[in-house]
């Protein structure tokens, strides 16, 4: 049942963490996929075994790429947002991706809508990972860290039964006006 949590945050964690430094998603062929993730993303690619490569976009924050010779089980909930300059970088993602779907092995696009504060659509790649390619706010969710009044946390005034994404820009107002 959705809920508003209350934070458990503490000054001395069980692990000393710090950073998150990657994931991990799977490949089918770690060639088809390599021509994906620079031809068609222009993500940074090295290779470091003959299964596994890393890929990266703009941080330090990497993805390991590993060919299990089987497709991926991510479903589009579990995807990795990919963020472009305008609204019309993401039209024009969608446009691409469209003509270069049977090229590049594809899944399904859906089309680009407002959602959550951003404009964007999905996809999933040769491999079964799921994207989003959306334009937002500068530094993509990151940003929202530096405004409390999006942040639920141990909030007793919110009515879930009327509640919205916080990502919004005019659900932030509501909860900074105190009517949510």
């Amino acid at each position: 049942m959705p809920q508003i949590t209350r934070s458990r945050s503490t000054t001395t964690p069980l692990i000393p963490v710090t950073m998150i430094s990657h994931g991990t998603l799977t490949s089918f062929d770690l060639q088809a996929s390599r021509s994906f993730y620079e031809e068609v993303l222009g993500f940074d690619v090295i290779q470091v075994s003959t299964v596994s490569m890393l890929i990266r976009k703009g941080t330090d924050h990497v993805y390991v790429i590993v060919e299990t010779g089987e497709p991926s089980t991510m479903g589009m909930f579990d995807h990795n947002g990919i963020d472009v300059p305008s609204r019309e970088a993401v039209e024009d993602a969608y446009e691409a991706l469209s003509r270069a779907k049977d090229d590049y092995g594809l899944g399904r696009i859906s089309k680009p809508l407002d959602q959550h504060g951003a404009y964007s659509f999905y996809f999933a790649d040769l491999d079964g990972n799921w994207w989003e390619i959306v334009h937002g706010r500068s530094r993509g969710y990151a940003a929202l860290y530096e405004d409390a009044a999006r942040d639920l946390t141990g909030r007793d005034d919110v009515d879930g039964d009327i509640m919205l994404h916080t990502g919004t820009d005019e659900f932030a107002d509501t909860l900074r006006n105190g009517d949510a």
